[in-house]
């Protein structure tokens, strides 16, 4: 019998299973993305200079194999100040100087609130070896506003969300390849802004100065925007969504701003900074407290990114001029004399 317009219709039981299984993934991939790095992460060939005497460097480095297997990437340095240079050119995250009084620990805050933290460890347990307690000197301290980096590493989220935003509006409400890049870069601009002012002249979570700043963040909004744009150019809706997915599972948690990239497991620190969060985030954190030293290959990745971005647009456009049905040449009719 037909079904009447008053009883209810029964679906598939198909469809149910199929609506369990995609939640058991999706949270599945959600988990996995944002708990693994964080429950794994510890140090791993963390760089830290050591510098002293030959025999003390020797036992400095056992001392600290012992304790910490595989933990430090130890690198004898000549003096005190060739381990500060180092510090401050960003090479270590730290540095351990041994001389006449004994070993002193040198750290710096400002690139990683928990890997300085993580040192202050190993200088107890330095100490307790030898009986006396290790001095310890952030050469680079974090700002007296946000000590702990908290809104450095809170900013991972909405610096991926703000190109993903960028490029789904723009996407949707702009017509035109050409004005779609240009509205693009101008969003890019003014989220460099506000971010600049909130973490920055609010915060103080930020110490670079605000124009340096707000470069810095427009050019990772604009670097994740234009790839979109351009996903979204040439493979429609689904693009867009899986450079956002790209960004968000990816992006985010291997971003190292809650921590240090030499903090995740295995290869996935190097990964993070290949993807425009975790190249802005160091961007952000070279400009403010180490003159820039490093900037290098986070600017290199931002550019990249870019150019991707405008060159999958010019393919897309490429391919719609190809598909472009081709008019017929018009037909020129002589005049036939009566």
């Amino acid at each position: 019998m037909p079904t009447s317009a008053t009883s209810p219709v029964r679906r598939p039981r198909g469809a149910a299973l199929a609506a369990v299984a995609a939640v058991a993934v999706l949270l599945t991939v959600v988990l996995t993305a944002f708990a693994w790095p964080a429950v794994r992460s510890a140090p791993h060939d963390l760089p830290l200079a050591v510098a002293g005497p030959p025999a003390a460097v020797e036992q400095v480095t056992t001392a600290l194999g012992s304790a910490a297997p595989g933990a430090f990437d130890v690198r004898p340095v000549g003096d005190e100040a060739a381990a500060r240079a180092a510090i401050e050119e960003r090479e270590v995250h730290g540095a351990v100087v041994v001389d006449t009084g004994g070993p002193r620990l040198l750290v710096a805050s400002a690139a990683s609130p928990t890997v300085a933290n993580s040192l202050r460890q190993v200088a107890a347990g330095l100490g307790a070896a030898t009986g006396a307690p290790v001095p310890v000197e952030d050469v680079v301290p974090a700002p007296e506003a946000d000590p702990r980096g908290a809104g450095l590493a809170a900013a991972a989220l909405p610096l991926a969300l703000g190109g993903i935003v960028t490029a789904g509006l723009t996407s949707r409400l702009v017509r035109g390849r050409g004005r779609r890049v240009a509205t693009a870069l101008a969003a890019a601009v003014a989220g460099g802004t506000v971010t600049a002012t909130v973490l920055g002249s609010w915060l103080g979570s930020v110490e670079g100065s605000w124009w340096t700043t707000s470069a810095v963040v427009a050019f990772g909004i604009a670097a994740t925007a234009l790839v979109l744009l351009g996903l979204h150019e040439l493979l429609g809706t689904p693009g867009l969504a899986l450079g956002a997915a790209t960004t968000v599972l990816l992006g985010n948690p291997l971003s190292g701003l809650s921590g240090a990239p030499d903090l995740l497991p295995g290869a996935w620190g190097t990964v993070g900074q290949w993807l425009p969060p975790g190249a802005t985030g160091t961007l952000l954190r070279v400009t403010s407290w180490f003159d820039g030293a490093g900037a290098g290959p986070a600017a290199l990745t931002l550019t990249v990114w870019c150019l991707a971005g405008l060159a999958l647009i010019g393919l897309a456009a490429a391919r719609a001029r190809r598909s472009q049905p081709v008019a017929p040449a018009p037909v020129t009719r002589e005049a036939v004399p009566v």
